[in-house]
């Protein structure tokens, strides 16, 4: 048996009509930029983010960017986040010239410790981003005068509204909801925040052709926001499916008695398994083993963005950070996908029983 970590086009097979649909809209229309197509697409965006307000931008790398810019961070600020990420969440920090602060995950969640996130803070700490990892909401530090909170909600579409001053997600192809290329978004409650963000993503112009602030080329297109409106009403379905296919993992892992040493996702409320990923020391192993056997995995992620090259210069060695630099040798993840199959996912715990029982 075959069991892709995601399957594109089985994804799309029960939305392709309205999605054709929506393309053939936009083709006919002539406007691919802004319009009726972007501003109906956030409107039903915060509705279902529960925000005030949700701005589509180019992508999710952008979100975060344009967040950072909005807020004003520099080389006077430093910022606070995690080192268990895609680079995305520390690189948009370091491209406004702010200090990079890491502090260590939780050993449960994988999140960003919010205890050890506060112990970091510097005097000139301005902003903590945290990141939703997997799709399970990441316990927040308390807000403190001066320093915002920002979550990267890539992975959590759908996971709860937002808590931080401002959330940045997500549409690339994989995630929960995607689109037929890069989109992303930046929802907020702050009424100026989100007006300033709306600037930026246009280079900063307020009218059209005066620039009272730089900002940059970080629009959405109305083709995938169109895409995305139509995919947008199956997104409570989708995420119900994920999480059933994880309380199933839990039962079936159960029955098959796997070793201790296979760690488990502990179940939570927020959870909307963007990844369902299981931690184990025979990571490598066991990964080679289900790809002999047709089963889709991947590492997210394979190495600590503090060990990274492009942040040397911060001085980070390698046991700095003992919890993340663990993780990124242990964690792998499953197929977790809305359309997988309860075949499928027999199959992948029965593999992965035969690899622990050899």
């Amino acid at each position: 048996m075959q069991v892709p970590l995601f399957d594109m086009q089985r994804e799309l097979a029960p939305v392709r009509a309205s999605v054709d649909a929506a393309i053939k809209r936009v083709l006919d229309s002539g406007v691919f930029i802004g319009g009726a197509e972007v501003s109906n697409f956030e409107r039903a965006l915060a509705a279902t983010a529960g925000a005030q307000h949700a701005i589509g931008v180019s992508s999710g790398t952008d979100a975060l960017l344009i967040i950072a810019m909005a807020l004003g961070l520099d080389r006077n600020a430093s910022v606070v986040t995690t080192p268990f990420s895609y680079v995305a969440t520390a690189s948009t920090i370091a491209r406004t010239g702010a200090r990079l602060i890491f502090a260590d995950i939780d050993e449960d969640s994988l999140n960003l410790d919010p205890a050890l996130a506060l112990a970091a803070c510097a005097n000139n700490t301005r902003a903590i981003v945290t990141v939703n990892l997997y799709g399970r909401l990441a316990a927040l530090p308390p807000a403190t005068p001066g320093c915002e909170v920002i979550e990267d909600a890539a992975q959590s579409l759908g996971a709860g509204p937002v808590r931080g001053k401002a959330a940045a997600t997500s549409f690339f192809p994989t995630k929960n909801l995607g689109a037929a290329g890069d989109a992303g978004a930046v929802f907020t409650d702050d009424a100026e925040l989100a007006a300033r963000i709306v600037q930026l993503r246009s280079h900063g112009a307020a009218p059209k052709y005066h620039y009272p602030t730089l900002g940059g080329n970080f629009r959405i297109d109305a083709l995938q926001a169109a895409i995305l409106a139509a995919k947008l009403p199956h997104l409570q379905t989708w995420t119900a499916a994920r999480q059933r296919n994880a309380a199933r993992y839990r039962e079936m892992f159960a029955v098959a008695r796997v070793p201790a040493e296979l760690r488990i996702p502990s179940p939570h409320p927020s959870h909307i398994y963007h990844q369902f990923v299981v931690r184990t020391p025979r990571r490598d192993a066991l990964r080679a083993y289900l790809q002999a056997h047709g089963v889709g995995t991947e590492v997210y992620y394979p190495e600590p963005l503090h060990l990274q090259p492009c942040f040397a210069d911060l001085g980070y060695q390698p046991g700095s950070l003992p919890v993340a630099e663990r993780a990124c040798t242990e964690v792998l993840a499953l197929p977790i996908a809305p359309t997988l199959t309860d075949d499928e996912q027999a199959y992948v715990v029965e593999t992965i029983g035969a690899f622990f029982a050899r």
